[in-house]
């Protein structure tokens, strides 16, 4: 009998071990979950019954909130070592808990006691919509000079809605899986203060309604009806920047939260430098001899040495979600997509700075 009739196709191994289909393929661009066989034709993934047990152990890992460089360790590595990350994990864990119990019992002290639709209908969830503000928001531009770079695009097309917001230095996309769709595609420009206040009042609503038409742009929820103005303008072609850049040459996985801190530990500084090894990361600024090193994944060859903006970097990394960030690094000098194995609907290119320029 052939082998490959025993195999399980990506979805049906998801199913299984209860991930999902995007999340396997992410691990397998992270060398944690690799397939038992890839279709050389098709590209198509297949797995072995004998892989469960290392993706469900992976799954409960991911679920504790372990960065996946340490996760590698648990499940490769010795045991002691292993066991020795999980306690020091959960020590974290319990004093972020304890903290986040304090801060909402401080808060819950201090509390007291329509028009027509548009031609295009979208619902989506409030608080879902209330996060993808957060999170792109940050990438709009407060610079006056151009007014429509301090527009968020809140896009209707291909089934999804989009939230999206760029700089110049950087490109922040949300997408959204609608609860329900009518109507053709359909965009408008918010202002992103608007888009800010919009997304609080959503967050209290279980489901809203965003309407677009000739008459405006509204959305509507359990509390109401908002109609934030909207901007006329020509919004960048985002999609033409996705479509054209080239495959990443250089994947490096590293906590999140821990990049952000040692960034940010670094105070003011016009750039900071990541210096690559097989197993971690060096984290530093060009203006001081300051380095804090930093446990990540590196793929493939090692990518050359990069630096950012502090300004641009730290507010990407503060908007992903989850306990890694996956860096994709292409041609030297070009954008770097950074993803969320939590959340592939979030996507960010961050322009680095030439360090030659830099003083």
């Amino acid at each position: 009998m052939n082998d490959t009739a025993q195999l399980l196709n990506i979805s049906a191994f998801a199913r299984r071990v209860g991930l999902a289909p995007s999340a396997l393929r992410f691990y397998d661009d992270c060398r944690i979950l690799r397939p038992a066989r890839v279709d050389g034709v098709t590209g198509y993934r297949f797995y072995s019954p004998e892989q469960e047990d290392r993706a469900r152990l992976l799954r409960s890992l991911r679920e504790t909130g372990l960065p996946l460089a340490e996760i590698a360790v648990v499940l490769d590595g010795p045991d002691e070592v292993g066991r020795e990350l999980l306690e020091r994990h959960l020590g974290a864990v319990l004093d972020q808990t304890e903290a986040a119990r304090a801060a909402i019992a401080a808060v819950l002290r201090g509390f007291t006691g329509g028009r027509p639709a548009g031609d295009t209908r979208v619902r989506v969830g409030g608080v879902e919509l209330a996060g993808a503000v957060r999170q792109v928001v940050p990438a709009a531009a407060v610079d006056p000079e151009y007014p429509v770079l301090g527009c968020v695009l809140v896009e209707v097309d291909d089934g999804e809605v989009r939230l999206v917001a760029t700089d110049r230095y950087r490109l922040s996309v949300r997408e959204l899986k609608p609860l329900g769709m009518t109507g053709a595609p359909a965009r408008v420009l918010v202002e992103a203060a608007e888009l800010v206040e919009l997304g609080r009042w959503a967050a209290r609503s279980a489901e809203v309604t965003l309407e677009m038409g000739p008459d405006g742009f509204r959305v509507r929820g359990a509390a109401g009806v908002r109609e934030p103005a909207t901007f006329d303008g020509e919004f960048p072609m985002y999609r033409e920047v996705l479509a054209a850049m080239a495959p990443p040459e250089h994947r490096v996985i590293v906590g999140r939260p821990a990049l952000r801190d040692a960034v940010e530990a670094l105070g003011e500084t016009p750039a900071v430098t990541l210096d690559f090894s097989e197993d971690g990361v060096a984290v530093s600024a060009v203006d001081c001899d300051e380095v804090t090193a930093l446990p990540a994944i590196c793929q493939d060859e090692l990518p050359p040495r990069i630096g950012f903006d502090p300004a641009v970097l730290v507010p990407v990394l503060e908007t992903s979600v989850g306990p890694d960030v996956l860096l994709e690094i292409g041609t030297p000098g070009g954008p770097v997509l950074a993803r969320s194995a939590d959340q592939g609907g979030f996507t960010t290119l961050v322009m680095p700075v030439a360090l030659e320029y830099v003083r």
